[in-house]
């Protein structure tokens, strides 16, 4: 049985609808026993989960997940047994969250010039502290049937339909695509010397998702002292998690694991999920993060 759970969104993401609390009722009852709250460039679910996490019996980890770049690549790194307080993160956070509010309006334009009728009003409506994300604008557009002929992939019985709006932000408003706007994130080695900084190791979030199988990318990434590598995760393939494990396990990396729930987002994603088939061989490790 999955026991562990490392990787979730609160509504301290922009893309999570669940408050702390609420997750960690919803880890209690899906069995979880190890669980962290990882949300995007933010701390602010800490205290609250940690709390809620104490009440229900569960062993809680403070965490983080970063937006980096190296080489021109985006990447998500993960920083565990953080200090929530960490004034260079809490800076970071409103730093990115800054941008984040003046690319929305920029990225809707985008799509709507590739031929989506998009209602802004909608979009804001339904945004954190006036973050519009892909996925907001792939929900808002999926509500309007005109642009259902351009959509039938991520309508029910499409390809693209177990997440559809996760999917429709990678098609569309990723790194690459038509509709991307970029944002300036922090360096990969910043990145990992803030969580150093803050007390916290730095692991790799799903590199089947950021990385593929790029082992120069992966050597690259692994140069500046990350110390573990997100092997099991929702968005892997067994090949991949094969894949993964083998690397982590011959550069002697902590492996950890992750379902990446969201909530709407990714409707597909469960917590603890059944992609680890049995976390107890990692407990220990995973145990050592917590201060």
């Amino acid at each position: 049985m999955n026991t562990i759970d490392l990787h979730m969104h609160s509504i301290y993401s922009d893309d999570g609808v669940y408050t702390p609390t609420e997750l960690m009722k919803m880890c209690k009852d899906a069995g979880l026993q190890i669980v962290a709250i990882a949300d995007h460039n933010s701390t602010k679910a800490i205290p609250e989960a940690r709390n809620a996490a104490e009440k229900l019996k569960l062993t809680y980890i403070p965490a983080i997940e970063l937006d980096c770049t190296i080489h021109g690549v985006d990447l998500h790194v993960l920083g565990y047994g953080i200090d929530e307080n960490n004034q260079a993160l809490l800076d970071n956070a409103e730093y990115v969250k800054k941008q984040a509010q003046n690319v929305g309006k920029e990225q809707i334009e985008k799509v709507k010039a590739l031929g989506f009728y998009i209602d802004e009003d909608a979009c804001y409506a339904l945004s954190h502290e006036g973050v519009i994300t892909g996925e907001i604008i792939a929900e808002v557009a999926l509500q309007d049937e005109r642009n259902h002929p351009l959509m039938k992939e991520y309508l029910p019985g499409g390809s693209r339909s177990d997440n559809p709006f996760v999917n429709f932000y990678w098609d569309y408003c990723a790194q690459s695509k038509p509709a991307y706007v970029p944002i300036h994130y922090i360096s990969l080695k910043e990145a990992v010397d803030m969580i150093h900084a803050a007390g916290g190791i730095a692991v790799l979030a799903h590199p089947g998702n950021n990385t593929k199988e790029n082992l120069s990318l992966i050597d690259a990434i692994f140069a500046y002292d990350v110390k573990g590598m997100e092997v099991y995760s929702s968005y892997h393939s067994p090949e991949q998690i094969a894949f993964y494990k083998d690397y982590a396990e011959q550069h002697y990396l902590m492996i950890t694991m992750g379902s990446d729930f969201h909530g709407k987002t990714k409707p597909s994603i469960a917590l603890g999920g059944s992609h680890c088939p049995d976390t107890s061989l990692y407990e220990n490790a995973i145990l050592s993060l917590i201060k």
